[in-house]
């Protein structure tokens, strides 16, 4: 397992869709744990893929919850709207307001290749929705009605 680097904004591979996972190797679970390391290190809530420069479709949530492993991870239902502050661990420096589902359910394959769901609500939803944009080249930033600088 390993510490990795963190993407910033303007890199291009944030900006990529990403390519769907199709080998369920030894490979794949050593990304999850370095995500997941990396994650941790942070503090952040979540890290998708593309944010450690790998444009697979994968992503970490780590919320109250417990630790989630989404691996091609689609949004089937989604239900209600909150809106309230995003960060991100490839936008430094900024924060920005933006809506998303207050529940959301998501089909999933687990590290193994096993077929999962899961319902998440409020910031598990924010977190789950803010993650899954990342494979599709969306930041919070193209979703805020409002970003701002944070002080030191």
């Amino acid at each position: 397992m390993a510490i990795r680097n963190i993407v910033q904004q303007g890199d291009d591979v944030l900006r990529k869709k990403c390519f769907e996972v199709t080998a369920f190797d030894e490979k794949l679970a050593a990304l999850l744990d370095d995500m997941k390391d990396t994650v941790r290190r942070e503090e952040g809530a979540g890290l998708a893929a593309p944010q450690v420069g790998i444009l697979r479709r994968a992503v970490v949530v780590d919320v109250d919850e417990g630790f989630y492993e989404l691996v091609n991870p689609v949004i089937v239902a989604q239900k209600g709207e909150q809106t309230g502050w995003e960060g991100c661990l490839s936008v430094r420096g900024k924060r920005g307001i933006v809506t998303r589902p207050q529940t959301v359910k998501v089909e999933y394959f687990d590290r193994g290749g096993k077929k999962r769901k899961l319902t998440a609500h409020g910031f598990f939803a924010r977190a789950v929705c803010h993650e899954l944009d990342h494979l599709d080249g969306v930041l919070y930033v193209d979703r805020a009605e409002r970003v701002e600088r944070v002080k030191d």
